[in-house]
């Protein structure tokens, strides 16, 4: 009797990992501390209503700072953040380097002389020049030069909720974005860059909810024509690459041809892109057709699981929605980081820089609050997509175990929820705990070798290359075998028991694996596919390079959202199937569990 419950679901269940939990809610609860440290030190008033140079925060009456003019200031009635000099900032510290002032509105017309600055404050009651001015002399005292803003005054409108006035034309953000974007030499180009996507915004809107569209479809498709599936993706997928190549080559061929006639920067840099994506997909396309060539004798099997895993679909609709609840709650929780993480640039005491304007820094151990702030973005992050696994693989072994599908229970993802939440946060908790200390050395190394770039030689950076390259595949070992653990975690087996898997499952799991991949080709092609012969239109006056890799990165990242689902489910059902043929032979009293396009 007991060996055959050793490969049934878990009938009763009991918790996990509890010593892993308590960890991960001492945790949690020190990642709050740090949110309720820095909003008792005022952080949060001075990020929201912004402050000045002098330590004043706007909008409100302050305190003196000892040592500090022009602190203490009642600023009620100037409630927004301006910058004498906002294009001018700081590459290294990543920050604008001018003097900051509160004022009572933003110019929301270009002001291009003192005279007009003046006119400015007498109409509306903002004085933009540094409060010891009146301004009757702004343009009369030779202070002037230094107390006012650097004209011509940029048109500025406030940020929404933070109180800053920012300049209208973001181009005089293009030094910074230069210092971000580090293979670019040349500020022209970088310019012609961003026009090339503020003239194409309207057509990567559209293509971005192309690819939505089309991935939607994908998963419909999958759903109910799995067992054709793949051959159809396979054709789609040559055809698609071919079309692809040979589109891009032949206009390349015809720009080419245009472009000896006209000759402009950026129809130059129109055909050298078109070049570099020609060869690419042609590369691309060989190394495509190799792999499929080399995985054709694999099939079958992943086309029984494709079938299974689109009956998993019409029995659990609520699977599709998964990507959307992981993804909302992701959000919500890097919303709450990033609004903590601004709250600690803000936090601290007044301090008098080399300048004579106020900073605010913390001292002591509380000014490495940060790094547990980091790490709490990385652990709870696996930890929210860890529970998305745990929910999948709960539903899908529900699925597999249960012989009469009409005795399902009501809604069998609820039913993992609160499995999931009852017994399993633990196992959870330690799943993800491990990938984060994998993944933060990881981090350390690419942070040391960004700030290293052209300093070491060429031996130290192989190494640290080598290292990064290591880490990141020791990371996905392990988020793989995480994800084993939790579908584990529902049968009587114990983790160790991990023999149970035939000699074929890595090819197996490679095949359907790289056929979703197939499928998030597709979607990618079709996009940029699309993208190719709209942009086209606007090849005389648009570079459209960055565009289009906007394109297709947000087409691969929405396919990869639904069609990770799909994965996982084949995943836990070829793991349902390693069981069932381990534990069962299909005689009276061990009859398998799984379908019969699997038997």
């Amino acid at each position: 009797k007991s060996s055959k419950r050793e490969w049934k679901p878990l009938e009763e269940h009991s918790c996990t990992d509890v010593p892993w939990l308590l960890l991960f809610i001492l945790f949690c609860i020190g990642m709050g501390f740090i949110c309720g440290f820095s909003i008792a030190t005022g952080a949060a008033a001075r990020l929201l209503s912004g402050y000045d140079s002098y330590g004043n925060i706007c909008g409100q009456k302050n305190v003196k700072v000892d040592g500090i003019v022009n602190s203490g200031l009642d600023l009620t009635h100037k409630k927004y953040v301006f910058f004498l000099d906002p294009c001018n900032i700081d590459l290294v510290h990543q920050r604008i380097k001018s003097l900051a002032l509160c004022v009572s509105a933003c110019p929301r017309k270009e002001l291009k002389t003192l005279a007009d600055i003046q006119k400015f404050a007498e109409t509306n009651g903002s004085t933009l020049c540094s409060y010891e001015l009146q301004p009757s002399e702004y343009t009369t005292d030779p202070r002037a030069t230094k107390l006012c803003p650097k004209y011509p005054v940029p048109e500025s409108a406030p940020i929404p909720f933070f109180h800053r006035c920012a300049p209208v034309n973001i181009s005089c953000y293009a030094k910074f974005a230069e210092a971000l974007i580090t293979f670019v030499s040349d500020s022209s180009v970088l310019h012609r860059l961003i026009s090339g996507v503020m003239t194409s915004k309207e057509i990567i809107m559209g293509l971005c909810l192309l690819s939505l569209v089309l991935s939607m479809i994908l998963m419909v498709i999958i759903r109910y024509i799995s067992r054709v599936l793949v051959w159809i993706l396979t054709i789609l997928v040559i055809l698609g690459s071919l079309g692809g190549t040979g589109v891009l080559w032949w206009l390349y061929a015809k720009q080419r041809i245009s472009a000896s006639a006209v000759e402009t920067q950026i129809a130059k840099d129109n055909l050298q892109a078109l070049l570099i994506y020609a060869i690419s997909a042609t590369v691309f396309m060989v190394v495509l057709f190799l792999i499929m060539l080399i995985m054709r004798k694999r099939v079958a099997l992943t086309i029984a699981l494709f079938h299974v895993a689109g009956k998993v679909f019409i029995h659990l609709p609520l699977l599709v929605f998964q990507p959307f609840w992981t993804f909302f709650v992701l959000m919500l929780f890097w919303t709450y980081w990033i609004t903590v993480l601004l709250f600690l640039g803000t936090t601290g005491n007044p301090v008098a820089n080399e300048e004579g304007f106020v900073e605010f820094r913390m001292v002591g151990p509380l000014k490495y609050m940060w790094w547990y702030h980091v790490v709490g973005l990385i652990w709870i992050s696996e930890f929210i997509l860890a529970c998305q696994q745990m929910t999948v693989a709960g539903a899908v072994v529900t699925y597999y175990f249960t012989r009469e599908k009409r005795n399902l229970p009501f809604t069998p993802i609820l039913a993992s929820v609160n499995r999931l939440v009852c017994y399993h946060l633990g196992t959870v908790a330690k799943g993800s705990f491990i990938i984060t200390l994998v993944k933060i050395p990881r981090m350390i190394l690419m942070y040391i070798h960004t700030q290293l770039k052209g300093k070491e030689n060429a031996c130290a950076r192989c190494m640290l290359k080598a290292c990064i390259c290591c880490l990141w595949c020791l990371e996905k070992c392990l988020t793989y075998l995480n994800q084993v653990r939790f579908s584990i975690c529902k049968f009587y087996v114990r983790a160790d028991n991990i023999h149970i898997f035939p000699e074929c499952m890595p090819a197996i799991n490679t095949v359907g694996d790289f056929m979703l991949f197939l499928g998030k080709v597709l979607i990618v092609c079709s996009t940029g596919l699309a993208g190719i012969m709209l942009l086209n239109y606007q090849r005389d006056y648009t570079i459209w390079v960055l565009p289009l890799i906007i394109v297709c990165l947000f087409a691969f990242l929405v396919a990869h959202c639904f069609l990770s689902i799909y994965e996982m489910v084949v995943d836990v059902l070829f793991l349902c199937f390693a069981i069932d043929t381990k534990y069962n032979d299909g005689s009276p009293g061990r009859e398998f569990y799984m379908d019969k396009v699997l038997m």
